[in-house]
C-alpha cells in the first residue's frame, strides 16, 4: 500500500501535529511550511524534517507532486483561500476550525470538495476528547436514554497576551464550532434553523473592527429529524470568566454536565437526587497503537502556547484526529467531520451570529 505524504501548514500549533503524522503507519514523509526560512530551519531541525520537505510557500505545497495531503492550521481568515486551493490542487484536504467564515464560502468548499473526490475534513478537537467520546459511548450503549435537551459553550478571555491581531473584535459565533459540535454529533444530525441573541456590549474600538457589538452571543437551534433543540453560548472579550469549553447532555435515564471549574470533573446524574463528579477514562483504547501516548497532556511540545493554556491540552483528541483523516484517506472513504458536516456545523455558527445581529430573527441554515 502506498503510504500518505503530508504537508503540515503551520507552525506555531502544527508542530504538535508533525509528529503525530510521523508516526503514523501509513504515512510516508512529513513535509511542514512556514514562512520564514530561518524559523523554517529551526523548526526542521527541531522536527527531523529532510530539507526537501521544508516549504516557506504554501503554493510550492500543492504544486509538490510529492505531498498527497495538506493539513492547515494556520489564522482563520486564510482558511477558505488555503482549503480551496488544497482541493483544486487535487490533495486531501483537513483544516482546523473553523471551516470559513462565510455561507458562499462554505458552499464553495463543498463544491471543491465533491469535484476534486478528495477527503475534506475540518479538524474539530471538541468532538475527539476524551469527555466527549465518553458521553459518546453512553449515548450509544442506551444509557442515557432518549435525549431531551443539550447545551454548550465556549467562554474565552481573547485579551490574553499570545493571541494575534485579527482576533481582536471578532464575532463569537464565527468561531463557534467548539460549542455546535458535540450538539449536533451527539444527536446524529444536523442544524435546520436558528435563533440568536446578543447580550451586552464590547468596547466600540472593538466593535467596530467587525462590526459584532456584542459581549456574549446565545443561540437555539433547531435540529434536523429529532425534537432535541439544542443552545450554545459563546464570548471573546470584556465578560469574566476561567476558560471553559463545554456541552451538557440531559437524557431520560442519565445526564451529565461538563466541569464548572477546569479539573474538579464532570457530574453524572443518574436519577432523584443522585450526582457524582468524576473524570472521563483515557481514550487511548481507540487508538492505533503508535499513537496511543499522545492523548496525554505531557507529550505536548509547547505547553506555553495560549491554545493550551485556555484549552486543556484539546482532551487528548488530536490523535483522534490524525488517526481518522489518514483512515479516510486510506480506506477511500469520507470522514465523519466531511465537508457537508463541517458546513452545517460552522454555517450555525455564522448564521446564528446574523441572527443576533438581526435582533433574534429566525434564519433558516443552508443545505450543503
Amino acid at each position: 500500500m502506498k503510504k500518505v505524504n503530508v504537508a503540515v501548514i503551520g507552525m506555531n500549533f502544527g508542530k504538535e501535529f508533525v509528529k503525530l503524522y510521523q508516526k503514523h503507519p501509513n504515512v510516508g514523509k512529513v513535509a511542514i511550511c512556514q514562512r520564514n526560512p530561518e524559523a523554517l530551519r529551526q523548526t526542521g531541525k527541531e522536527l527531523g524534517i529532510e530539507e526537501s520537505m521544508q516549504f516557506t510557500s504554501f503554493d510550492d505545497v500543492c504544486a509538490s507532486k510529492e505531498i498527497d495531503a495538506i493539513h492547515i492550521i494556520t489564522p482563520i481568515l486564510d482558511h477558505y483561500k488555503q482549503s480551496l486551493a488544497s482541493l483544486k490542487a487535487g490533495k486531501h484536504t483537513a483544516c482546523t476550525v473553523p471551516m470559513a467564515t462565510t455561507v458562499d464560502e462554505l458552499k464553495d468548499l463543498c463544491d471543491a470538495q465533491e469535484k476534486s473526490g478528495k477527503v475534506y475534513m475540518m479538524m474539530e478537537t471538541a468532538v475527539y476528547t476524551r469527555e466527549y467520546l465518553y458521553v459518546k459511548h453512553l449515548a450509544e450503549s442506551g444509557q442515557l436514554g432518549r435525549i431531551q435537551l443539550v447545551r454548550g459553550s465556549h467562554m474565552q478571555d481573547m485579551g490574553l497576551t499570545g493571541w494575534p491581531e485579527y482576533w481582536l473584535g471578532f464575532p463569537p459565533f464565527w468561531y463557534g464550532t467548539h460549542a455546535i459540535s458535540p450538539l449536533l454529533m451527539i444527536n446524529q444530525t444536523q442544524a435546520e434553523s436558528v435563533i440568536g441573541h446578543g447580550s451586552g456590549h464590547i468596547s466600540e474600538d472593538l466593535a467596530k473592527r467587525y462590526g459584532s457589538p456584542f459581549a456574549c452571543e446565545t443561540l437555539t437551534f433547531r435540529l434536523k429529524d429529532t425534537d432535541v433543540v439544542a443552545e450554545a453560548t459563546r464570548s471573546l472579550y470584556e465578560t469574566v470568566r476561567q476558560y471553559r469549553e463545554s456541552f451538557d447532555v440531559y437524557g431520560t435515564k442519565m445526564s451529565y454536565e461538563w466541569d464548572q471549574i477546569a479539573e474538579e470533573g464532570s457530574v453524572l446524574f443518574e436519577g432523584g437526587e443522585s450526582a457524582r463528579r468524576f473524570h472521563a477514562p483515557d481514550t487511548d483504547d481507540l487508538l492505533i497503537d503508535e499513537l496511543k501516548p499522545f492523548t496525554k497532556r505531557e507529550v505536548i511540545l509547547n505547553k506555553e502556547n495560549v491554545s493550551f493554556i485556555q484549552g486543556s491540552g484539546h482532551g487528548g483528541s488530536h490523535p483522534h484526529l490524525v488517526q481518522e483523516f489518514i483512515a479516510s484517506i486510506v480506506e477511500e472513504r469520507q470522514p465523519l467531520l466531511n465537508a457537508k458536516m463541517s458546513a452545517n456545523i460552522t454555517a450555525a455558527g455564522i448564521c446564528g451570529h446574523e441572527s443576533c445581529i438581526r435582533g433574534g430573527e429566525k434564519i433558516m441554515i443552508p443545505k450543503f
